[in-house]
């Protein structure tokens, strides 16, 4: 609970972590400017992983969530790898840690927020136990998640049948994925190191690059450049949008587009898709429908862990979308988990001498090699010579 203590003026010098502060609500524009040894605040109940991910890779001296980091809705990880890592978290700070103006230099001792020898605002801070206590409780509220799960299905296969089994409501595209490998690429779980993967698989097969909104940026990053961009554009960057790809606007059903306005102040004429489902789920339904030979899927959302870290009710539309879309979707998500070269570097130098080895010994076989490695033994000698005649 946020709460305002009194001075601290004359208690003499402060023990805890010191830093500026980052403010904002949306933790993933946080984390586009954190830096080393800034304290985030953020509001953010029920810490996703990707989004603590995001944080500890910006290695800030801690982190301030002014909402509950876990609810108790369901066991999200998001506390427990802050935790972790290191960095500690000040957890339920209240609203006023949002009141903080940017940039404040703040100390943090125990709960307490203390500006100006000041304590601002106070929280809980959580540990491993405090963590693993409450996840406890969330893992045994999924029950209601998994009856919700249900409803909701029902629900999305009354209003998308048409949408599901005829295709009635998919756009036309200028792209052309008929008889093509399509690679669908979400800012999920392990999408750096599927990307990293399957970089052999792109090279070869030059599958039709989606990138579902941030997704787009992460193609970027990994030096690809997205054909497709699909998504309500809330977090892909304008340099991606700007990239030349054909931008799918993923629209409400009722036709409404938040993304609409943006994309076309970029001076981008998208094309709009209205859909009841997620993005990636209407990446799906746009590569099936247009002919796609294979979907390979990274960073996708498939568990209903996985939907509630997005701050989603349900799977529905991912359920019954992957059932549409059937034996075409592959899902690389993880592949990077399931397979890690084991060659250590002292073995690929191994490798490397009894290669050069082979080699010599091949050229010393015939008249023509001798003479080669003579010559080259030869070259060796005056380039050592010299280099004694220097020094």
């Amino acid at each position: 609970m946020s709460i305002r203590l009194p001075s601290r003026r004359g208690r003499g010098p402060l023990p805890g972590l010191t830093g500026p502060a980052r403010v904002d609500r949306r933790t993933k524009n946080l984390t586009k400017r954190l830096r080393p040894g800034d304290i985030a605040v953020i509001d953010h109940e029920d810490l996703d992983r990707v989004s603590a991910e995001a944080l500890v890779a910006c290695r800030p001296a801690a982190v301030v969530n002014a909402a509950a980091s876990i609810s108790g809705k369901y066991p999200n990880l998001g506390p427990e790898i802050l935790v972790a890592a290191g960095i500690p978290l000040i957890d339920r700070a209240g609203p006023d840690a949002m009141q903080i103006k940017d940039g404040t230099l703040l100390t943090i001792e125990g709960g307490e927020l203390i500006a100006d020898e000041s304590t601002v605002v106070a929280g809980e801070r959580l540990d491993t136990e405090a963590v693993h206590t409450m996840m406890a409780v969330a893992r045994a509220g999924m029950s209601d998640q998994l009856e919700a799960f249900a409803e909701n299905t029902m629900d999305y296969l009354r209003q998308e049948r048409d949408l599901l089994f005829d295709g009635v409501g998919v756009p036309d595209i200028t792209t052309e994925l008929e008889g093509r490998h399509v690679l669908i690429v979400v800012r999920g779980y392990h999408y750096k190191e599927d990307l990293q993967i399957l970089r052999h698989y792109i090279r070869e097969y030059k599958p039709i690059l989606i990138g579902v909104d941030g997704g787009a940026d992460a193609l970027i990053e990994a030096r690809h450049k997205p054909d497709l961009i699909v998504g309500d554009m809330d977090s892909v960057s304008d340099d991606a949008l700007r990239s030349g790809a054909e931008v799918v606007v993923h629209a409400y059903r009722d036709g409404k587009a938040p993304g609409l306005e943006r994309v076309r102040s970029l001076g981008v004429e998208p094309v709009v898709f209205p859909a009841t489902g997620t993005s990636e789920d209407v990446a799906m339904l746009l590569a099936d429908d247009k002919g796609a030979q294979l979907i390979v899927a990274v960073g996708t959302h498939v568990t209903l862990v996985e939907f509630l870290d997005k701050g989603r009710k349900g799977m529905a539309s991912t359920f019954l979308t992957r059932l549409r879309v059937g034996s075409k979707l592959v899902d690389a998500k993880g592949v990077s988990q399931l397979y890690r070269s084991r060659i250590s570097l002292w073995s690929l130098f191994l490798m490397l001498a009894v290669g050069l080895l082979a080699l010599g010994a091949a050229l010393w076989s015939t008249d023509g090699g001798r003479a080669l490695i003579q010559v080259f033994g030869a070259r060796l000698d005056d380039l050592w010579s010299s280099i004694q005649g220097v020094f």
